[in-house]
């Protein structure tokens, strides 16, 4: 089946998710952030390869981090960005998601940045747009996370450098996580041999085996060696039972602290994807220690989010 992300010359015109991506394409975009990381530095933040073009934000769920660098990227790149109140939006008067497109397009998009609470939504957009316009999957449902999961392969590649020599734990809810599906296909992509999801047996899908990665049900065995630690929050609003006695009980069990953290190599990093629940997840004293590369991870955001509107917006259906 032809990938819908990609045209007719294997070029990337939406980012709908990191599976299915072939690595020359995951690693033009690393490379590409790569240069877009050192405009940060600059007197003047702005690059014109956007310029004339119009972005339209449509963020149906919360989101702090992820709106704001797609905001920053955008607008650095020199284009017109605008950020849709879907509350106060004819979406909530009941119109559907598919005439909320055709509106905004009418006035001119030419890339849209989604988040949705269902999985598919940017897909369903990406069929219905015309072919000058781009669609970029900013999250969606529990399905995938793709810039996301490409700012963690940045910080990763930025650290470690080699992915075929590493060991990397993704540890936490990953049966609700996105941004863990996301990352786990990059990483296998990317050629990272050892890939594991730590995780109590209702927060870890009972299925990853035909994706090659390892699943382990105790922290120590699942972080013992690793290179990179991820740990993810509990998506509390994506469960739909109680999968856990507490949230106590899970920091108990697989909550990273600095003792923790020793199982792991002595210099791996670590990295969340944010919103970061202290004590829980993962203690404070880790979130803003020496090995915590958390908040990088926002930085190369902005250089990962620039890389994938510039490379886009630049090919043709």
């Amino acid at each position: 089946m032809k990938n819908p992300q990609l045209n007719r010359h294997g070029e990337l015109i939406h980012l709908l998710s990191t599976e299915g991506l072939p690595r020359d394409i995951l690693t033009h975009i690393l490379d590409t952030a790569a240069q877009f990381v050192s405009v940060n530095d600059r007197e003047v933040k702005k690059v014109p390869l956007l310029r004339g073009k119009s972005v339209f934000n449509l963020f149906f769920e919360n989101s702090t981090r992820t709106r704001t660098t797609f905001e920053i990227a955008a607008t650095r790149l020199s284009a017109d960005v605008f950020n849709l109140d879907i509350a106060r939006s004819s979406t909530a008067k009941g119109e559907t998601l598919l005439d909320t497109i055709a509106n905004l397009s009418a006035m001119a998009a030419d890339i849209f940045v989604v988040r949705h609470s269902e999985s598919g939504a940017p897909y369903l957009i990406a069929q219905h747009v015309a072919p000058h316009v781009h669609v970029i999957n900013a999250g969606d449902g529990r399905h995938a996370h793709p810039t996301q999961g490409l700012l963690d392969m940045y910080t990763i590649r930025h650290y470690k450098k080699d992915f075929t020599q590493l060991s990397v734990a993704i540890v936490g809810d990953v049966l609700h996580s996105r941004v863990a599906r996301s990352d786990i296909h990059a990483l296998t992509t990317l050629g990272c041999p050892d890939v594991r999801v730590v995780g109590p047996r209702t927060l870890v899908p009972s299925d990853l085996s035909h994706l090659g990665v390892r699943v382990c049900h105790a922290l120590e065995e699942g972080i013992r060696d690793c290179d990179v630690v991820i740990a993810l929050r509990l998506q509390n609003e994506r469960m739909s039972g109680a999968l856990l006695p507490s949230s106590q009980e899970f920091h108990q069990s697989f909550g990273l602290t600095p003792q923790r953290l020793r199982w792991a190599k002595p210099d791996a990093i670590v990295m969340h994807p944010g919103p970061v629940n202290r004590g829980v997840e993962i203690d404070s004293s880790v979130v803003d220690g020496a090995q915590s590369v958390v908040l990088p991870q926002v930085t190369f955001g902005i250089a990962v989010r620039m890389a994938v509107m510039g490379i886009i917006a630049g090919n043709e259906a």
